[in-house]
């Protein structure tokens, strides 16, 4: 069976606060759990008024401890902008908080402008270079292990330690983050949402190729992040889908701007040259009745041999949002007390 599990931005909307984008993350992922997804992935980005999630690993923690079945944690950490011994620290706190349901997803990409990298890292320039020797040093201290043979931080210990150790997760889309995750034997999520599906089957073969089994994962495990939405009808799920399309029209563009409404994409006087872009858009998008989505879904799967899909969904309703996953969790029968008033 296919697992699901949900990615979610914390994406801000016309007309409400970064703040209540945060408390929807909360609620969503209640919700979300007791729709039977596998996991709830929180991403990073910073210097944005598109996406409010600037912490994942604060509103890790408070999911965490409002909840009690379902696994949590980043897609991802931009590990340059860190020091592998205070995220190893934070995830390992995390750990304490929820044992045995803690993954930590990080990646190389800065999730920001170049500025910002910088405000965050003064070092920002070369620190993208030394990600594996960060992803590395981060599999010791999070295990409770010695750094390697001559390092000048051997000896420190990431606290707490505890019986069990979070699951890390390489994410990536390019040809780089499989390469890093095969070479340490770790997990992979290729981020179709991102490149809409393009470079994912030169991900996945360089991934498998070259994977080195380790002792959590002795054989490679890829997976997928895709954006998907579904609704009651196809009329539905086109007419809440206009908010996404007139945000990616600004993205392509370089404008990074709070999702609009439904209501304010349709007023929106497009060019020919947008019109025709957008039906490229469309054409890639996956997004309709709950059975399309779900066909579409297990077809990804199918062509690039992964047994799980991490969903990304974002409408300008919570509610709305909230019924594509539910509608979703039903088609694919994640859980049999799966209901539309699901809690």
């Amino acid at each position: 069976m296919l697992r699901l599990s949900v990615l979610d931005q914390s994406t801000v909307v016309t007309g409400r606060s970064p703040a209540s984008s945060i408390r929807e993350s909360l609620a969503l992922a209640k919700h979300c759990e007791a729709l039977g997804y596998s996991r709830y992935w929180c991403a990073e980005h910073h210097n944005s008024v598109s996406q409010a999630g600037t912490a994942p690993e604060i509103l890790i923690s408070a999911i965490a401890a409002t909840t009690t079945r379902i696994r949590i944690g980043s897609a991802g950490v931009m590990l340059p902008h860190y020091s592998s011994l205070k995220v190893a620290e934070q995830f390992r706190v995390i750990e304490a908080i929820a044992p045995g349901r803690v993954d930590l997803g990080v990646g190389r990409a800065p999730g920001s402008d170049g500025r910002t990298a910088f405000a965050l890292n003064p070092l920002a320039e070369t620190a993208a270079d030394h990600f594996p020797a960060q992803v590395r040093d981060l599999l010791a201290w999070l295990k409770g292990e010695k750094l390697v043979e001559g390092h000048p931080f051997r000896d420190i210990v990431a606290q707490p330690q505890g019986a069990t150790v979070p699951e890390v997760w390489i994410l990536g889309s390019s040809d780089y983050g499989p390469q890093v995750a095969a070479y340490f034997g770790l997990p992979f999520c290729f981020a179709h949402f991102i490149t809409d599906g393009r470079g994912v089957a030169e991900a996945m073969s360089v991934y498998r190729e070259n994977y080195r089994p380790s002792e959590r994962f002795p054989q490679p495990y890829g997976a997928l992040c895709v954006w998907a939405m579904a609704a009651e009808t196809e009329a539905e799920a086109a007419r809440l889908f206009r908010s996404r399309e007139m945000w990616r029209l600004g993205r392509d563009r370089g404008i990074f701007a709070p999702l609009p409404s439904p209501q304010e994409a349709a007023s929106y006087a497009y060019s020919a040259a947008e019109l025709q872009r957008l039906q490229r858009v469309r054409a890639r998008a996956i997004y309709g009745t709950a059975g399309a989505v779900a066909d579409k879904l297990r077809a990804l799967a199918a062509e690039h041999g992964v047994d799980e899909i991490a969903i990304l969904t974002t409408l300008h309703d919570p509610e709305a949002r909230r019924l594509s996953y539910t509608l979703l969790a039903q088609e694919l029968a994640l859980a049999q007390h799966v209901s539309l008033a699901a809690e």
